[in-house]
């Protein structure tokens, strides 16, 4: 067997995630890059949020929504941390053009593979990216949401995005760890919440899923989180002295241009991709 077919063998979808998938809308692997390969990449991170950090002394574009503070500028979205004033940043979208790791990191077959068995595509693409920074002890909670409410808007085809997320920390309740609510993307998009704010209707009524249900992804660093975006996730601040930092990466089928940069940016697997 020739070695790239290998390597892609290595990476393809059990069928067990794939029931994991349709039925509870998420699976997980466990510590699939070594420890090294996260060293790698969380001093990517760092210098990702350094140049965002220089760009924000000559920023673009300033706004705010329902009281948080968001920057345009070096190519991507900053947000910052909800506490008046704060100077920490809280998400970048994209980030992926930010250090090369992570541009190569988009053809990664640990990402890669699994997305196109789910999508049933032979080629896929970006749709969009995500560096989430939690903190310690300033990371804030993401309410309960859905990302295809945030998305149909620009994207037809949202039933056909898979999220990918890498935790380049150990995840746990304590710092805040995503948590994911099984069976809730079934119904698609659910109703958001009724209010004042702007940003409301983005974050999913409480009423239209079972809280109760919902899984906390406590899970080592090098981690994998592959999820639908109708499932409903959200997390709680991370109130600990330890980070928890993750990569979202967003793939759609081939042929789509990517969410917040122009152009398309297909995928393409070739090795041991994405850690030199």
């Amino acid at each position: 067997m020739e070695p790239r077919f290998a390597e892609r063998n290595r990476w393809q979808l059990t069928l067990e995630e794939r029931e994991a998938y349709l039925e509870a809308g998420f699976f997980v692997r466990p510590a699939v890059f070594t420890p090294a390969e996260i060293e790698t990449l969380q001093d990517a991170a760092e210098r990702a949020v350094g140049v965002a950090q220089m760009a924000l002394a000559q920023f673009q574009t300033d706004y705010c929504i329902d009281g948080h503070r968001y920057v345009e500028t070096a190519g991507t979205t900053i947000q910052l941390e909800h506490e008046p004033g704060s100077k920490t940043l809280r998400v970048l979208e994209p980030f992926h053009h930010l250090d090369p790791r992570f541009a190569a990191l988009i053809d990664a077959p640990h990402f890669v593979e699994p997305v196109r068995a789910l999508l049933g595509c032979a080629e896929v693409a970006l749709f969009t990216d995500k560096l989430n920074l939690k903190r310690p002890r300033e990371g804030s909670r993401f309410c309960w949401h859905q990302d295809s409410p945030y998305w149909v808007f620009a994207c037809s085809h949202v039933d056909r995005l898979v999220n990918v997320m890498l935790s380049l920390d150990a995840a746990s309740a304590s710092n805040g760890c995503l948590r994911v609510v099984p069976g809730s993307h079934r119904r698609g998009i659910l109703p958001g919440l009724s209010g004042h704010e702007t940003l409301a209707p983005l974050f999913t009524d409480p009423r239209s899923f079972d809280e109760a249900s919902q899984v906390p992804i406590e899970v080592p660093a090098g981690s994998l989180l592959f999820f639908s975006p109708h499932a409903v996730h959200g997390s709680e601040p991370n109130l600990s002295s330890a980070p928890r930092r993750a990569l979202l990466f967003t793939y759609q089928p081939a042929g789509h241009t990517m969410f917040k940069r122009p152009g398309e940016r297909r995928a393409i697997v070739s090795g041991e991709a994405g850690c030199s």
